[in-house]
This record gives structure tokens, sequence and C-alpha cells, in this order.
């Protein structure tokens, strides 16, 4: 079926993406650039006439966009939308620009040893947030990963196990990149998240200049991967040992995500990177509690990135709470002082403007508010307690609860320690998640102590 059938299918099954142009063709087939009526930027893969008419692609397609919508972190594309049910079944996930890790080594060169080190956890980060939703990705290659202006992102997880439980591949034949295939990939072995590994570390051997297991047929590239050693000579030698221990033949003996962050440190930026970015602080929405929030989950994607060593300079030191607006305060006029009461669905208690200076209207008799009792966040979620109640922050939304309202607070430790989940239950039965990746346990236990302090002031018992 030719592309303009294709084309002409798509703008009534998708709808609200417009499609631009072609971009390429992918394991599923045709992709897009299109855009959604906002303007918004996706690429959309659509899928071919014979896996359109394979009952079990549309079954486990199904099935793992449903996972993959629940990815995140930074260095992911993430899933915007899908319709596995269409004539021609589509996935949409946010467009990101940038050449392929494939095409930037053969502009550029190899990497040296911090470029590898910096690719190196983020792909790790990537992984782990996608094993966290209970994927696989099953073909990492240099091909799927997009070098980004802000890093690294891994594209086409979620479509993998769809592709490779179709008649295309029932013969027999193993599904993936000859030369990225872990071994028990080659033989048609049971795939766990270990695979990826396996793949990140012929990925980091290709970054670097090298071929883990050479050149020719795809038959030759499997029987070496499963039979014969990698040749790491490419690798930097501070390296070798970790990339090594990625491409064991047993998958036990690969580290896991987590395990690579720690070997590669937080990921230092490599040249050319651009600076970090602060976020700004979200803006108090009105209530209803958004769905950003929602009745309670199985599971919160954890994937939410990395937070900062310390909390960012938008929570200021001294009150340790974040501002949730930066807008100056008014000058005196006839209008009515802008230091009236503090409304539930305005900022919460001790939260505001900065003190008054010279020419501004004196301040209010009462004194200032105390800071907040608990605050713990990363780049994308935030939590904080003080007396009025419980504030849950995620993007640009915020829910918040008064104690009057609460009937318990929750948490637990997740991610192996890395992360804290708090969930907020109140008395009508509802309970609203949220989740704070620490990056490191000795933090997380420090946000544990401090809010065990806070909840034991206000919800004694």
């Amino acid at each position: 079926m030719g592309s303009s059938a294709i084309l002409s299918r798509v703008g009534t099954l998708i709808g609200r993406y417009v499609i631009e142009h072609k971009l390429g063709e992918g394991g599923m087939g045709t992709v897009y650039l299109a855009r959604s009526r906002g303007g918004r930027a996706v690429a959309v893969k659509v899928a071919r006439p014979e896996l359109a008419a394979d009952p079990s692609f549309r079954a486990r397609f199904r099935a793992e966009v449903a996972a993959a919508r629940r990815v995140g972190g930074f260095h992911t594309a993430q899933v915007v939308d899908a319709d596995p049910d269409a004539e021609a079944p589509w996935l949409a996930t946010a467009y990101i620009p940038g050449p392929t890790l494939a095409a930037l080594v053969t502009a550029d060169g190899p990497m040296d040893e911090p470029r590898l080190r910096s690719l190196g956890a983020a792909l790790a980060e990537a992984l782990e947030a996608i094993h966290a939703c209970g994927l696989v990705h099953r073909d990492l290659k240099p091909g799927n990963i997009v070098m980004a202006p802000d890093g690294p992102r891994v594209l086409d997880f979620g479509i993998a196990r769809a592709l490779e439980s179709t008649r295309l591949t029932a013969t027999g034949s193993a599904f993936g990149t000859p030369g990225y295939l872990a071994p028990e990939q080659a033989l048609g072995e049971a795939v766990t998240g270990a695979a990826d590994v396996f793949a990140l570390g012929a990925v980091l051997v290709a970054a670097a200049g090298g071929r883990p297991f050479g050149e020719g047929t795809p038959m030759g590239l499997m029987y070496r991967a499963v039979h014969e050693e990698a040749d790491l000579a490419a690798v930097p030698g501070p390296l070798r040992d970790l990339v090594g221990r990625c491409l064991a033949k047993d998958p036990a003996g690969r580290p896991t995500p987590e395990e690579i962050l720690d070997a590669l440190g937080e990921g230092a930026p490599g040249p050319g990177a651009p600076p970090p970015t602060v976020l700004d602080a979200p803006a108090t929405p009105p209530r209803p509690v958004p769905p950003g929030f929602g009745p309670p989950q199985d599971s919160i994607p954890p994937g939410y990135g990395a937070p900062q060593d310390a909390i960012p300079s938008l929570y200021p030191p001294p009150r340790d709470a974040i501002p949730l607006s930066s807008a100056p305060v008014p000058a005196p006029t006839a209008a009515p002082s802008p230091y009236a009461p503090t409304r539930l669905d305005a900022a919460p208690p001790g939260f505001g403007p900065p003190a008054p200076g010279p020419g501004f209207p004196p301040p209010p008799a009462a004194p200032p508010r105390p800071a907040p009792d608990f605050v713990a966040a990363d780049r994308v979620s935030g939590i904080v307690v003080d007396g009025s109640g419980v504030c849950l922050q995620l993007l640009d939304d915020e829910a918040e609860f008064t104690w009057s309202e609460i009937g318990a607070v929750r948490y637990e430790r997740t991610r192996r320690g890395r992360g804290l989940r708090v969930t907020v239950d109140l008395y009508d039965g509802t309970g609203y998640p949220c989740e704070i990746d620490g990056r490191r346990a000795a933090r997380v236990e420090e946000w544990a102590t401090a809010l065990d302090r806070a909840l034991a002031r206000y919800l004694p018992g």
C-alpha cells in the first residue's frame, strides 16, 4: 500500500493530528511528523497492513501501549496517544528533535570517556523508568536513541513485544537487531530487563567507535553474541569492566540499571551539553483536585527524573518553602490590601510574596505564618506539610488537603529505597499518591525521618 493511501487514512483515524511529512520507516511501519490541534509536534507511527491484520499484534500492542503511557523520566520520548483498534493501529509519541546516536557517531566520531559516562547514565535511567512499568525494550540500539539538546532520549519502547508476538517472528527468527541482541534473545529464550542491559553495553561499545561482535551476516552476529566474548578494545580502560559485565552471557551476571547508575555516578554532562534547567515554580490551580493525582492507582510511574543534590534555588533556604508566585508585590493603591487572608485554593500558609520593603504597604499586624514542617521535591513532584494540611505537586498541578479532611498519611520507600511515595487518605475513602525521586537512599531516609516528625505533630496516634 502506498504512502498516499496511508496518509489519507491517517487523517481520518487520528483526527486531531495533522500529518506534515514522512520521517522514515520503523519496525512497526511508517513514522510521520504530525502536529496536534494545539500545534504540539508528535511522531506518529502507523502499523503496516500485515500487522494490522494480525490479532495477536493488536492484543499485545494494546497492553504494551497501556504500560508505556506510564513511563516517565527525562530520557524517554513519552507516549501521548494511541489507537490499537484503528484500521491501521497507530502510536503517537512526543517528537524529539535531534540526530540519532548512530548518525552522531558517524558525523562526529567516537565519544570520549566523559561523554560515554554521561550517555551510559542517561540510558540506564531510561531503562530504569521503562522496566519499572513492567516493560522490556527488546530493541535498544543507536538508531533508537535520539541525541536531543537536553540529553539522550530512548524511542520505541512499548512496541517491541507486540512486534515480537506477530506471525512475522513466529517462525523462530529472533526479533531485534543482531549485534545488540542478548544471547537469550538470539536463542529464543525468555527475555527480561537484563536483555536491555546487554544492549546498553553494546551501544556503549558502538558509541566508542567499536563493534562488540564485529561485522557480518545477522546469523554470524548472533552466533558470536552467544558463543564469543565481546570486543571491548574501543572502550576506554576505566569503563571496560562495567561494559564487559553488561555484555555477560548469563543474564544474572549483568548489572541492573540502578547498579550502572551507581558505577557511573550522577552522569556529568558531556562537552557542549546545555546547563541544567531550573523549573519555574508551579502555580496553584483551583479546586477540584486535578486529574494528575487521581484516585488510587495500582502503581505510580517512578520515572520522574533525577532531583538536584539540593532543593533547587526556587525553594528559598530561609523558609524551606516552595514559592507559588514570583510576581512583585503591587505598589499601594486604592485597591484592597494585597495581604488579604489566605484562601485554601490560594497560596498555602507560610507561602507567598517576599516581605515588603520601603515604599510598600505596611505589613499586617499578625505575625508571619511559620514555614512548612516538611518539604521534599524533585524536578517534577513535590510534597509540603504544614499547619493547614498537605499539598501534593505534580508538574504544574497542585492538590491541597486540610487536616480536617485527612484520615491518614501513609508513605513507603520505593525503587530500592531511592524513592518516597506518599499517599494522602481522606475520610471519604479516596487516596491521592505522589512519588518523589530521591536518587540516593540517604536522602530518602532524611525525608522519611522529617515526615515522621511532621505527621506526629498533626496526626497523633
